[in-house]
């Protein structure tokens, strides 16, 4: 009998250089794209419009680095081109290519340390697999 795994923080994290650096508690994203409106001469409106490049913003929450990249002294500072997968039952969702854009900390006595992340991304990729689990 398969059992489904409901989706935990470990289940969206950041990746660099195949490894997990860190858990992540909560994410947004805004797409965009770029692109252009033909219009032709004589007419009112225009005719036609070209999709550009994507690119994709997200927000991250609560970041929590893991024990290995404490261990390999990570520095959120210099991280680049690393990659956001967030794992879901059905699929995994890739974000790649990623940079760091704003990162926000703050703490409370006897807290731990939050982050808050802005990242933006070149590329999103979805990765099917079958139902019943997540890998891990």
């Amino acid at each position: 009998m398969n059992t489904v795994k409901i989706p935990t923080s470990a289940d969206i994290y950041l990746e660099a250089d195949g490894k997990k650096v860190a858990v992540v508690q909560s994410y947004q994203v805004s797409a965009s794209r770029q692109g252009k409106v033909i219009e032709a001469f004589g007419q009112s409106e225009a005719v036609a419009a070209l999709a550009g490049s994507k690119s994709y913003r997200i927000v991250l929450s609560r970041l929590y680095a893991t024990d290995l990249a404490i261990a390999d002294g990570i520095n959120f500072y210099e991280l680049e081109d690393f990659s956001l997968v967030v794992c879901k039952p059905d699929r995994s969702i890739i974000y790649s290519g990623c940079q760091w854009a704003d990162i926000q900390e703050s703490a409370e006595v006897g807290g731990m340390v939050l982050e808050k992340v802005t990242l933006i991304a070149p590329r999103r990729k979805e990765v099917r697999r079958a139902t019943g689990g997540l890998p891990r």
